[in-house]
C-alpha cells in the first residue's frame, strides 16, 4: 500500500472541478471531481455524492496510489474499449456511437428510472442496427431489476445477441438465481457483476455463490490498481475494466489496470470521457480506432480554471476529502 501523505500536501495541489455531461448519465448532469498532483503524477478523488465516508475513502486510496505510488507492470501496450450508450431514445443512438472512434463493442444502459422495458428494447435494437451483427453488445441495468423483471427483460433482449448483462439484479443471491433461471429457459446471456464487486465488503461472494460469469472492476471503488488486481485474481473469473465516470486522470488508472491484467478478453468500459462536454486534459483520453494506449495526460491549466467549481462546492469536497483521509489515517495507525 502506498504510504499516506499528509492531507495538506494533497489539498495544496488539488483542484475541484465540475464537468458538464453531453447526455444525462447515471442520473448525473454534471460530474464533480477532485484532481491532485503528487510526485508520481496526478490522482483523482471522485466518489459519487451519495457514498458515505467509509466507501469514499477507498476512492482516495486509489487517487493516492496514482499520485504518490506506482502501478503494476503492464502486460500489453493498449486496450480495446467499448462505446457507452446512455438511456437515450433510439433516434439518438447513432450520434452517441459516432463519438467512440473505431469501437466494435457497445455497453447500453437499460432499466432507467421512468422508462419502460420497451424503451430498452428499442435502444438495444437501434445499437445493433447501427453497429451491425459482428459487433458485441452488452447491457447494464445497475442492479435496478428484481429477479422476475430481469428474467423477462433478458428474454426479450437475448435475440439481439448480448455479450453479457451487467448487474441485472442488486443482490448476489439474485444474480445466482438469475443464472439458473436463464439456463433453464435456454437463454444464453452471461451475467456480469459490477456493484456486487465494487460496493461489497466481500467481493469474493460473487465467485463463491457462482453468481456471475464475468466481473467488472473499477480502480477507484476498489482502492487502486494493485487492489483491483488482487480482487480479479481471487475471483478467478474473466474481468472487464470499467470507468466510474472518471476524468482522464482516473481513466489513466483504469488503463493501467487493464494493461496489467493477466488476460483481457473483453473490451473495457474506459471510453466515458466522450460523454463529457469538456475534460480536464487538453488531449483527453478518448478511444482512437477503438483503443486506448498508455498515455497519461496531465490536466491543462486553462481547463482546470474553466471547470473550477463554486467556492461552496470546493469547500464541500475539501471537507469530504479531509474526513476520508482521517479514516485512512486511523486505519494506518490501528
Amino acid at each position: 500500500m502506498t504510504p499516506l501523505p499528509p492531507v495538506d500536501a494533497i489539498l495544496d495541489a488539488a483542484h475541484v472541478v465540475a464537468l458538464p455531461m453531453r447526455v444525462r448519465f447515471r442520473g448525473v448532469d454534471v460530474r464533480e471531481a477532485v484532481v491532485f498532483e503528487g510526485p508520481s503524477g496526478w490522482g483523482e478523488f471522485a466518489p459519487f455524492t451519495e457514498y458515505d465516508d467509509a466507501e469514499s475513502s477507498r476512492w482516495l486510496t486509489a487517487g493516492i496510489e496514482a499520485a504518490y505510488g506506482s502501478w503494476p507492470a503492464p502486460r500489453r501496450e493498449s486496450v480495446p474499449v467499448n462505446a457507452t450508450v446512455p438511456a437515450v431514445g433510439p433516434e439518438r443512438v447513432a450520434d452517441v456511437l459516432a463519438r467512440f472512434d473505431g469501437c466494435t463493442t457497445a455497453k447500453v444502459k437499460v432499466a432507467e428510472k421512468g422508462q419502460a422495458l420497451d424503451d430498452d428494447v428499442a435502444r438495444v435494437a437501434a445499437v445493433r442496427e447501427v453497429m451491425g451483427t459482428a459487433a458485441r453488445v452488452r447491457v447494464d441495468a445497475n442492479g435496478a431489476w428484481d429477479l422476475d423483471t430481469a428474467v423477462e427483460a433478458l428474454t426479450r433482449l437475448a435475440p439481439y445477441d448480448l455479450e453479457y448483462a451487467e448487474q441485472p439484479c442488486a443482490s448476489v443471491e439474485d444474480l445466482a438465481r438469475l443464472r439458473v433461471a436463464l439456463a433453464r429457459r435456454g437463454i444464453d446471456v452471461p451475467v456480469a457483476a459490477d456493484e456486487s464487486i465494487r460496493k461489497a465488503e466481500d467481493p469474493l461472494r460473487v465467485a463463491r455463490l457462482e453468481a456471475a460469469d464475468v466481473v467488472v472492476v473499477k480502480v477507484a471503488p476498489l482502492g487502486g490498481v494493485a487492489r483491483a488486481l488482487e480482487v480479479v485474481d481471487a475471483c478467478g473469473l474473466p474481468a472487464v475494466v470499467s470507468s466510474a465516470l472518471d476524468t482522464s486522470v482516473g481513466i489513466a488508472a483504469g488503463v493501467a489496470l487493464a494493461r496489467a491484467l493477466p488476460a483481457l478478453d473483453h473490451a473495457c468500459g474506459l471510453g466515458t470521457v466522450s460523454l463529457f462536454e469538456r475534460d480536464v486534459a487538453a488531449d483527453p483520453l478518448r478511444p482512437r480506432a477503438g483503443l486506448l494506449d498508455a498515455t497519461r495526460p496531465a490536466p491543462d491549466a486553462a481547463a482546470l480554471a474553466a471547470l473550477a467549481t463554486s467556492e461552496d462546492r470546493r469547500a464541500w469536497w475539501v471537507d469530504r476529502l479531509r474526513r476520508c483521509h482521517a479514516l485512512l489515517d486511523r486505519e494506518v495507525a490501528a
